[in-house]
């Protein structure tokens, strides 16, 4: 066997060095490997895995951890009770970090509160308590929205009539806000890729491009589904409200993943216990001074069930959205804040 020199070895070495330079060289100037870009749809769902569709979920983290800008140690949901709607909210709101966690400055946000019938005043609690939507389209503005547009679909009435009666339009437009008419137009055919029942639907335009969507529902009671909350409230977002209460439960949490509100504020200040969701007696209504605040809808809604002594799972929607992974339904596992505002 031959036996190598020094400057044998030495040459051995320069030219495994320049192999490997080479080598180097050819890995970095060929073709990269095409990535795999994530298909648009509608909305997306959470990076959780949801649960299996035999059982409910029931550790499935909150959104609210993911919630761009969101504090490490805030809630998952805050529940604030007093007698002025401003200074809850705003106070419930800071536990995320203020308003501007979920409003960008310059964006396009869409208020929905319920304004379903023209009758009635507020202390119906059938709409949305005035001065709850109001503060909230003052604090878009004071986070930098460029735009806030507030709307529904009533089904009692003319929607400028139940803008007026209901005492929303009043304190949107001190705030600033736009109080919009949802004209037959402007509702979209519009596919729901992640809905199991419901494929399509025609939505309102203005709420599909909204850069933002807050969901201010009143708490009460409905003739259909048990409950109208957050989800609920979303129907008025939709033209042909008949077709989704074929399988109601199920096509109310489809419906959730097209819209997704990045926050949800329940109005629990005046409930209606029985006779929803017009109502007209003011004998079915029950003062709470309280409001849910969550960017969780299902936790949203989970907790305002208890509000009426049931549970979140006793609400068909509330049960479908938890097994389809839309949110956390199970109260034991959220961190929980409770605050007495103005006390």
């Amino acid at each position: 066997m031959k036996r190598f020199s020094r400057r044998d070895f030495l040459r051995l070495m320069m030219l495994g060095a320049g192999s490997l330079a080479l080598s180097k060289y050819l890995t970095a100037c060929g073709p990269k490997p095409t990535p795999i870009l994530p298909t648009y749809a509608p909305t997306s769902l959470p990076s959780t895995t949801p649960a299996s569709t035999t059982g409910l979920m029931e550790n499935t983290p909150s959104p609210a951890a993911a919630t761009a800008g969101t504090p490490l140690s805030a809630p998952d949901l805050v529940v604030a009770r007093g007698s002025d709607p401003e200074e809850m909210v705003r106070r419930a709101l800071e536990a995320y970090g203020g308003m501007q966690t979920f409003v960008p400055k310059g964006a396009n946000v869409v208020v929905k509160p319920n304004i379903c019938v023209a009758y009635h005043t507020y202390e119906y609690a059938a709409t949305t308590n005035p001065w709850l939507v109001g503060a909230l389209v003052k604090l878009a503005f004071e986070a930098g929205a460029g735009r806030v547009q507030v709307f529904d679909f009533p089904f009692g009435g003319s929607a400028q009539e139940a803008y007026v009666r209901s005492g929303i339009e009043e304190q949107v437009k001190a705030a600033g806000g736009e109080m919009m008419p949802m004209p037959d137009f402007k509702y979209v055919k519009t596919d729901i890729p992640n809905g199991v029942d419901l494929k399509k639907t025609k939505a309102f335009k203005d709420a599909l491009e909204a850069d933002v969507l807050i969901d201010v529902p009143i708490a009460k009671h409905h003739g259909s589904t048990r409950l109208s909350l957050g989800m609920k409230n979303l129907m008025g977002l939709v033209l042909d409200r008949g077709a989704i209460h074929n399988n109601l439960g199920q096509r109310i949490a489809d419906l959730t993943t097209l819209f997704r509100p990045k926050l949800t504020v329940v109005d629990a200040i005046r409930m209606l216990m029985r006779h929803g969701p017009s109502g007209g007696n003011l004998d079915d209504v029950q003062k709470m001074d309280t409001i849910v605040v969550s960017p969780d809808i299902v936790a949203a809604d989970s907790y305002a069930a208890t509000l009426f002594g049931l549970r979140p799972h006793d609400i068909e929607y509330i049960s479908a959205a938890s097994q389809m992974g839309l949110g956390n339904s199970d109260l034991g596992t959220l961190k929980i804040e409770e605050l007495s505002v103005g006390s």
